[in-house]
């Protein structure tokens, strides 16, 4: 099995509160030697440099990341508080935004956390690791990787037509009170059941809320994490409030769960 090193270095980058985490991302660089090249994410308070050690991996091959978190000395941090029933949350979405993944890595000890994953087809991808060092604010460290082969054709991210989606017999619609970049937006799921379109009131908490989303903009320069307005519940709505940093086209996941399973809902909106 191979494996795939992260060293996050140098200041934690601080996150803009618990309910609204978001990230500008405009300081990555790509090219298509990429777990070569270090790559900065930047705050206003810091910057955080990555580098990769890595052999390249084929689409489908079981690999093991690892993630090496320490201070602005070098030394590992090695305590971390729980957010959201979890130590680290790991979001792994491919470039063109078509792949997600929701994974939490386990931690080891000495700053590292470690988790085994399969990158389903060539080509590029982020790793957004979400994660609070004790006595700090909610932190976002990332970085891109590269799966060997063919790049498979980009998908280029469109608007849905349609606020409406059938995912595993069950029907999410998403909406807003309106859209505009750079303030609080009431956004709002409801959820039926398919086929009889009765409301669904047995929703289970997943990581201890009612659900999770994560919006990331069609350029990836842009993450926004939230949770629910309401913690508790079962169903058939889920109030969030969320702040789209920039204008633009935005892909968003609302992730659920129900008998318990965790299913996920993806849309695609242009905010303007």
């Amino acid at each position: 099995m191979k494996q795939l090193v992260i060293l996050l270095l140098g200041v934690l980058l601080t996150a803009c509160g618990n309910q609204n985490t978001t990230m500008d991302m405009s300081g990555m660089q790509m090219s298509g030697n990429m777990e070569a090249m270090p790559t900065h994410a930047h705050s206003d308070d810091a910057i955080a440099h990555f580098s990769v050690a890595m052999d390249r991996y084929m689409p489908g091959e079981e690999a093991t990341i690892t993630i090496l978190i320490q201070d602005k000395w070098n030394k590992p941090i090695d305590r971390f508080d729980v957010m959201h029933e979890k130590l680290m949350h790991l979001i792994v979405v491919s470039k063109d935004l078509s792949y997600f993944d929701h994974l939490h890595p386990e931690h080891v000890g000495q700053g590292q956390f470690t988790v085994k994953t399969k990158f389903p087809a060539s080509g590029y991808y982020q790793l957004i690791a979400d994660f609070t060092p004790q006595g700090s604010g909610e932190t976002v460290q990332t970085h891109w990787v590269t799966i060997k082969g063919k790049e498979p054709k980009q998908a280029v991210l469109q608007p849905d037509a349609s606020l409406t989606k059938e995912v595993g017999g069950k029907e999410v619609t998403l909406a807003f009170d309106h859209l505009m970049a750079g303030m609080g937006l009431d956004m709002i799921f409801t959820i039926k059941d398919a086929r009889t379109k009765q409301p669904i009131t047995d929703l289970q908490p997943y990581l201890g809320s009612l659900g999770h989303v994560v919006a990331i903009s069609a350029d990836a320069k842009e993450y926004v994490h939230v949770h629910p307005n309401e913690q508790q519940g079962s169903g058939p709505t889920a109030p969030f409030t969320i702040i789209f940093p920039k204008s633009g086209v935005y892909k968003i996941w609302g992730q659920f769960q129900r008998q318990n399973e965790v299913f996920i809902v993806p849309f695609t909106i242009k905010v303007p």
